[in-house]
């Protein structure tokens, strides 16, 4: 059975299909938060922190960090700003970190400073790419993230995207890289654009799993892009996609509605066992006030009392 161990200076954590599902917290990440870039930009960290603690106090198993803050020099600006975002965050939680980036000198910086056992965020297909860095992954023994696009793109296609990331579970073998270390991004598009995006994602994960026998992973609310309600289609997606063989998602665990969906399909696919987690998660559960409440089901023999009833007063 294929596992991909991550660890914290204190914590291991094994990411596999005999496993709970790997959630990756997703909010140190600046993209699309204009206020926390200014913050970050400024060397403010408190809602980095915030975030941090937040996300493992709500169940997220991984941090992913992201210090992107501006697409002008890249290069000279994220590596020391990750460096300084990635050590803060080992040092406030436990959990281990996902370094997160598109460029490969600020992995490397982030690399030289992370204890434990990170994940690296990401390699695509592309040459670049790949020459940059495998080596690091192979260099410092981590796993990586594999998205599936190169050089023409994202493929609409779900067979190209397989191609792309069976190349890159090849090129990293080449350096020594183990398929275990190597976890797949499939690329889930959204619902909204495209009508076979599920069912697309669901056939991809069957080859990913039982073809190249590697663990998975995604931006979960990818699904529900430009939909009303988003939260809604990203809980309905949670136990579907982990039913079809996902092993870890890029989320938001703040959100109770998607974490609920987790922990239940954990209990559903027998990787919480006696419904431990489940029971100490929610054991002492009170619904919102005004909330309705499901009445409990009746036994067997109750409910054919209330169906003989009904039967006597219809022939009444």
């Amino acid at each position: 059975m294929t596992r991909t161990i991550v660890a914290s200076a204190t914590r291991e954590v094994v990411i596999g299909f005999d496993q709970p599902f790997c959630v990756i917290g997703e909010r140190i990440n600046p993209t699309g938060r204009k206020k926390l870039a200014a913050e970050m930009i400024e060397g403010n960290f408190e809602t980095v922190k915030a975030d941090a603690l937040a996300q493992v106090a709500a169940g997220a198993t991984m941090l992913d960090v992201n210090a992107g803050v501006t697409a002008v020099n890249p290069n000279e600006t994220e590596p020391p700003l990750l460096v300084k975002t990635l050590s803060m965050v080992q040092d406030l939680v436990d959990v281990p970190l996902s370094i997160d980036s598109s460029v490969s000198a600020a992995i490397e910086a982030a690399l030289a400073v992370a204890k434990g056992r990170p994940l690296v965020n990401s390699v695509t297909g592309e040459e670049e790419k790949l020459e940059a860095i495998l080596p690091l992954c192979k260099k410092y023994d981590v796993p990586v993230v594999a998205i599936s696009n190169d050089e023409t793109g994202i493929s609409e296609d779900p067979d190209v995207r397989f191609a792309v990331a069976k190349k890159i579970v090849e090129r990293a073998a080449d350096y020594g890289i183990k398929p275990e270390d190597i976890v797949v991004d499939p690329l889930v598009m959204p619902i909204g654009a495209m009508g076979t995006a599920g069912k697309q994602v669901f056939a991809l994960l069957h080859r990913l799993r039982h073809e190249l026998k590697v663990n998975t992973t995604c931006g979960l609310s990818n699904i529900s892009f430009g939909l009303p309600h988003r939260h809604g289609v990203n809980a309905g997606f949670i136990p579907m996609v982990i039913g079809a063989g996902m092993t870890s998602a890029i989320m938001n665990p703040c959100r109770p509605q998607e974490m609920e969906m987790v922990r239940a399909a954990n209990v559903l696919n027998g990787t919480d066992p006696d419904c431990t987690n489940w029971i100490r998660t929610y054991r002492d559960y009170a619904p919102a006030p005004g909330a309705s409440v499901s009445a409990a089901p009746a036994s067997g023999g109750e409910a054919s009392r209330r169906r003989g009833g009904r039967a006597a007063r219809r022939g009444a």
